[in-house]
């Protein structure tokens, strides 16, 4: 059996295999730049074995984080067996991407839990916000207004589940800010 073989059987069994945290927490200073490992700038790139096909996967790993924030395809080598090897240029492209991806993550997130509706009332501009607590044990969310100037003029305590609208936004004031049911 040469090296390459070894080296592949290897990656096979380890496809599966995600980086512990007590790893990426060890490699936290180091700087490795392998062929199939490269760990810098708080990142690292781990050449894989596609489950998918017979070609081969990057997964880049942010440090600290046992799961990756990417998974993308990778290009096989001249010889069309192995993976093409881990350079500078790969691995900050690679970065940029993942980097992309966890900022939409995070966007996306901040958006499922905290809207705001502006609804206009005989008074003027009120602003209903809900702001989702997303806490494991025990998940809530706020309900306030503010007027125009920024000023609260009420706040609530409802359930993680409330749905804001424009109707439901409306109807909390008409009651003259009552906690919604």
């Amino acid at each position: 059996m040469n090296a390459s073989t070894t080296t592949d059987m290897l990656i096979e069994d380890n496809i599966d295999a995600k980086l512990s945290s007590q790893d990426v927490e060890e490699k936290d200073d180091e700087f490795t730049h392998e062929d199939r490992l490269w760990r810098d700038d708080g990142w690292t790139a781990k050449v894989i074995k596609n489950e998918d096909d017979d070609g081969w996967a990057v997964a880049m790993y942010q440090d600290g984080q046992s799961e990756p924030a990417l998974v993308g395809p990778w290009t096989m080598g001249r010889d069309k067996k192995n993976p093409k090897p881990l350079d500078a240029a790969a691995f900050s492209t690679l970065v940029k991407t993942a980097s992309e991806v966890l900022r939409r993550h995070e966007q996306h997130m901040h958006a499922m839990l905290h809207k705001s509706i502006d609804v206009m009332t005989d008074d003027g501009l009120v602003k209903v916000k809900l702001d989702i607590v997303a806490d494991e044990d025990e998940p809530y969310a706020t309900l306030s207004a503010q007027d125009r100037y920024g000023d609260e003029l009420a706040s609530v305590r409802v359930q993680p589940n409330f749905k804001l609208t424009a109707t439901s936004a409306g109807n909390w004031i008409d009651s003259g800010f009552k906690s919604p049911r």
